[in-house]
């Protein structure tokens, strides 16, 4: 089982400053956010797929397609049953309701989208010194980067126990959804154990290694805006610009 989101490939996008991606990201966030036209968001969800496409990380949306579908689909059956408007199609579901979750569920799907590339396309090192270079305290940005490391982590832990279970005979695929579902509380328990000595052991190896000692720290790694940075930063500010001049000034 693959544990870690990022993908070793020698593409434009890898070679990319982490803190051009940053920005980038937050500018597919900015346009997500301020547009409701679904001709608009579309064309987004077109852009950030090429994005994605030319940094060869799109196969790990494999691994989340369930969750942007379910998040599509409850977005559209929510806001169809409680948006209102018209015309009213069946009881309170009105057309105007469902184009709205339609909307929505596309505008949370972006972001989801947006943030997988940026983390297939990106080390957690990178991330890490990429928020110390704009001014993150480093004990933040090393606390953000252990919690994107830490996920993975858990997830693969949790598959292990819930394997490591079905060896010893315990059925976790027979009756229907809510039975399974029962059946897999019992394996929070030694997952949540597991997670917790884990956490413990690596806190120890930090206290045994000096973390915090020092406020000057130097890395091995070193990142640099290059002109292909520059003009990803530059095409960049310009969609934050013109999504905002549209937005609230036009």
């Amino acid at each position: 089982m693959e544990m870690f989101l990022y993908l070793d490939n020698d593409t434009f996008l890898h070679r990319l400053d982490p803190r051009t991606k940053m920005l980038v990201m937050l500018a597919t966030f900015v346009v997500a956010l301020m547009f409701y036209s679904l001709n608009t968001l579309l064309i987004l969800s077109a852009v950030v797929l090429i994005y994605g496409l030319v940094g060869k990380t799109l196969s790990n949306l494999k691994r989340i397609r369930f969750i942007l579908l379910m998040i599509f689909l409850f977005s559209v059956v929510l806001w169809s049953l409680t948006y209102g408007g018209e015309p009213k199609l069946l009881g309170p579901i009105s057309l105007e309701g469902i184009l709205y979750g339609i909307v929505i569920g596309i505008k949370f799907d972006i972001m989801i989208i947006a943030g997988m590339i940026f983390l297939s396309s990106t080390k957690v090192e990178e991330i890490s010194l990429g928020l110390v270079k704009i001014k993150v305290p480093y004990r933040g940005a090393f606390a953000f980067a252990t919690a994107i490391r830490m996920v993975p982590m858990i997830v693969a832990t949790s598959y292990t126990i819930s394997q490591a279970q079905r060896s010893r005979g315990l059925d976790l695929d027979s009756g229907n959804l809510v039975e399974r579902a029962k059946k897999y509380i019992p394996l929070l328990i030694p997952t949540i154990i597991s997670v917790i000595r884990g956490t413990n052991v690596f806190a120890m190896a930090l206290e045994s290694k000096g973390f915090g000692y020092s406020e000057d720290r130097t890395n091995y790694l070193q990142i640099s805006i290059k002109k292909g940075d520059l003009l990803v930063i530059f095409m960049a500010l310009v969609v934050i610009a013109i999504s905002v001049y549209y937005r609230f000034i036009i």
